[in-house]
């Protein structure tokens, strides 16, 4: 049997089971799934004039919608500039109450409505029209007046909506949500984007610290390097290593190439065989050989995802064989990776 608790009086119909509840749940999502896979199923040449449509524009990309369509244009058109092509939502009652002399010639405007029939929106039309701007409609209703006063018109229908009484926009919004993404997703093709384009667009936060940030940002180096010479004493390395903060140091030869790394729990280890005495033997007993490396223009994403795997703390960077300096997953914590 299923939990028998019960929504609390006064809230509605307090006869579903929580199994009810989640029955319910399931099936909008199952529903607008099925929404979205009707809209893939469809999608042709008109779609493909959109994307190419975007690409080549040379202004701003207008995006027009009242109500929850205009909650899905103010969506779209934030993915749009995250990926560098300019967009801006614009009010469709505000457009007609003199915000429409934000748009230009040049600009192309995508047009939101389920009905294709809102007033607000229709209004707008004779302006862009006038001016020579192309105009992408984004409907549910593909005889409707945007539709036929449109460039291009992008088929957005759904047999229903999603929720349980069939009226509140769900399925609707989803899959014009679900359009805006697939917009954004070709531009992106087309363009050629990549990482490196999309984090321009994103210096601050986890996203662009993952793709923007490198090792040499982050790494200690010159003489805030522990370093320590082959042939020295532990008790020199534990020097270095107390001196430098980084829990380790670098082991060189005289002629600086990397040959080793020396870490607390190296020393943690000598200190176990060969007692308190190991404080004066040579550093290379127990340093560890061959230490995982990263040069320093790598992602520091990339740093962490090594450090992460391999279960260490602590990577060396190196410019051909030679230690240009140190990363400490400290330093990758602090700097916000995670």
């Amino acid at each position: 049997m299923g939990d028998e608790r019960r929504i609390p009086s006064g809230l509605g119909d307090d006869s579903y089971t929580d199994e009810a509840l989640i029955s319910v749940g399931r099936d909008v999502l199952l529903e607008e799934a099925r929404a979205v896979e009707s809209l893939a199923g469809r999608m042709g040449d008109e779609f493909a004039r959109s994307v190419r449509l975007l690409a080549s524009c040379k202004g701003r990309v207008v995006i027009s919608g009242l109500g929850k369509s205009g909650l899905i244009g103010r969506k779209i058109a934030a993915t749009f500039a995250s990926l560098g092509l300019p967009a801006f939502f614009l009010h469709a009652t505000e457009g007609s109450h003199g915000d429409l002399g934000m748009v230009r010639p040049d600009d192309v405007g995508i047009f939101i409505s389920n009905s294709g029939e809102t007033a607000e929106l229709l209004s707008l039309l004779p302006y862009f029209r006038r001016i020579g701007a192309s105009v992408i409609a984004m409907t549910g209703n593909a005889s409707s007046a945007l539709a036929r006063n449109s460039d291009i018109v992008l088929d957005v229908r759904v047999e229903r909506e999603a929720d349980p009484l069939g009226l509140a926009p769900t399925s609707s919004t989803t899959v014009q949500v679900a359009a805006g993404d697939a917009l954004a997703g070709a531009y992106t093709k087309l363009r050629g984007l990549g990482p490196d384009d999309f984090a321009v667009f994103h210096p601050g936060g986890a996203l662009g610290r993952s793709l923007l940030l490198t090792v040499g940002d982050v790494m200690g180096s010159g003489g805030n390097m522990p370093v320590t010479k082959r042939g020295s004493t532990v008790k020199d390395a534990l020097f270095e290593i107390t001196s430098k903060g980084y829990g380790a140091t670098v082991i060189v030869d005289n002629d600086g190439t990397l040959c080793g790394i020396f870490t607390d729990g190296d020393l943690r280890r000598l200190m176990e065989k060969r007692g308190t005495g190991a404080i004066e033997l040579p550093v290379e007993e127990g340093m560890t050989r061959a230490p995982r490396t990263i040069g320093p223009g790598k992602l520091a994403s990339e740093a962490m995802r090594i450090m992460e795997r391999l279960e260490i703390s602590v990577l060396v960077a190196v410019e051909g064989n030679r230690p240009s300096g140190i990363v400490h997953l400290h330093e990758l914590l602090k700097a916000g990776l995670s």
